[in-house]
């Protein structure tokens, strides 16, 4: 098995939606801020000059991570990452997380911030084990099932 890690391309749109829905409903519930960034990854994400990554398997999509800026220079919300359930349990959710903080220190990103659901704790977890630590949840969070903000200084 080959895996490699690449930059967002409009060919590989419909998996970073598909893989995220499926994610979301798994857990939650789908809001309706997500179906908009999800369904326009470039207009939301790419166009703002974020990124997103796939990470693929043997050519094909099985898991994807978004870097969204924020206002703040140098900040980037860690979001929309999602591993295809077949391939879950596997550290392809670790491997991108690597992927995504080498790729912001090249950068000179000053931080990451994600927001979460303390409900899934092996994510928590993991991001614990990267250097996240909780911060406060601000009262305007834009997910309703976020309990948890963490950030991670670069």
């Amino acid at each position: 098995m080959q895996i490699e890690i690449i930059p967002f391309d409009i060919d590989y749109s419909k998996d970073f939606y598909t893989l995220n829905i499926e994610w979301l409903k798994t857990h939650f519930y789908v809001e309706p801020y997500d179906e908009e960034v999800l369904s326009k990854p470039e207009k939301y994400i790419i166009d703002k000059n974020g990124f997103i990554f796939f990470i693929m398997l043997d050519k094909q999509v099985v898991g994807t991570v978004a870097l969204m800026p924020i206002q703040e220079e140098g900040t980037f919300e860690l979001t929309k990452m999602a591993v295809s359930p077949e391939y879950r349990g596997h550290k392809l959710g670790q491997k991108l997380m690597q992927y995504c903080l080498e790729f912001a220190k090249k950068q000179q990103f000053k931080r990451f911030l994600l927001y979460s659901s303390r409900k899934l704790e092996n994510a928590i977890h993991i991001y614990k084990k990267y250097g996240f630590v909780e911060v406060p949840v601000e009262a305007n969070c834009p997910y309703k099932r976020c309990d948890i903000k963490m950030e991670h200084s670069l």
